[in-house]
């Protein structure tokens, strides 16, 4: 008997459409418990519609297997409280509600108690919203929704995180603020994550994994070590731009 763990998160054959024609077609990509992976592509490169589909929010073909189970046919809230938290991008926190409120809405489905401790985690993690528990969620600053927005996702200690452009609209100095806190969460967590980015860098600072999208085609991998090259830098571009990487040049 073999005494290999299995992929926390295994995607074959994925298969996402919108109208007529297919925008990701029949990818695949695996990745183990407590590690961080990456999704990099240009707009549209169809990384937000496999991040949704994983997560059982988008129709797709192929099959999705978390922790070794077959997940393919699961609803959305199935794969919730099977451990798999998807942070939208733009964080869609309901800001008319409290910033209490909102924690309350990633973990309704536990007893107060056990509510009352994930809160309590995820205030530590984020001390910026401790004292803004009582105020509306919509008055927040961009870097503090994306500090509730991930709280939320963990108040239902997931056993993956799925996040979407968690870098998108912040100033630099708050990309490196929620990355730093994303790195304390995961080695303390000891929870999978995987990201979607545009940033290569903001991804690169967490990640030990990513692939590189384009067109709804996974055209590029690389390892830590190239993620934090500029080998590998020059890699990941060269995958973005692809065909149009002569042109890109001479512009």
């Amino acid at each position: 008997m073999s005494d290999v763990t299995p992929d926390l998160l295994q995607v074959e054959g994925l298969t996402v459409r919108y109208g007529a024609g297919p925008v990701v077609h029949g990818i695949g990509l695996a990745m183990a418990s407590a590690t961080v992976a990456a999704l990099l592509g240009a707009n549209g490169a169809g990384k937000s519609s496999t991040l949704r589909a994983i997560a059982g929010l988008e129709p797709a073909q192929g099959r999705v297997l978390f922790d070794g189970q077959d997940i393919s046919g699961w609803s959305s809230a199935r794969r919730f409280r099977a451990g798999i938290a998807y942070v939208p991008e733009g964080r869609a926190i309901v800001t008319d509600l409290s910033v209490a409120d909102n924690l309350t809405l990633g973990a309704y489905f536990v007893d107060a108690a056990t509510r009352a401790r994930r809160r309590q985690v995820v205030l530590d993690f984020f001390p910026e919203i401790a004292n803004r528990l009582k105020a509306p969620a919509g008055l927040l600053s961009g870097g503090e929704q994306q500090m509730l927005a991930i709280g939320r996702g963990l108040m239902s200690a997931p056993r993956l995180l799925l996040l979407d452009e968690p870098s998108l609209g912040l100033a630099p100095l708050l990309v490196a603020r929620v990355y730093e806190r994303l790195a304390r969460i995961q080695q303390e967590q000891q929870l999978a994550a995987l990201l979607v980015e545009q940033s290569f860098h903001a991804a690169a600072k967490l990640a030990s994994r990513a692939w590189v999208m384009r067109h709804g085609h996974i055209v590029g991998e690389l390892d830590a070590q190239a993620l934090r090259t500029r080998e590998g830098r020059q890699q990941a571009i060269d995958a973005y731009l692809g065909a149009r990487q002569g042109e890109a040049a001479h512009a």
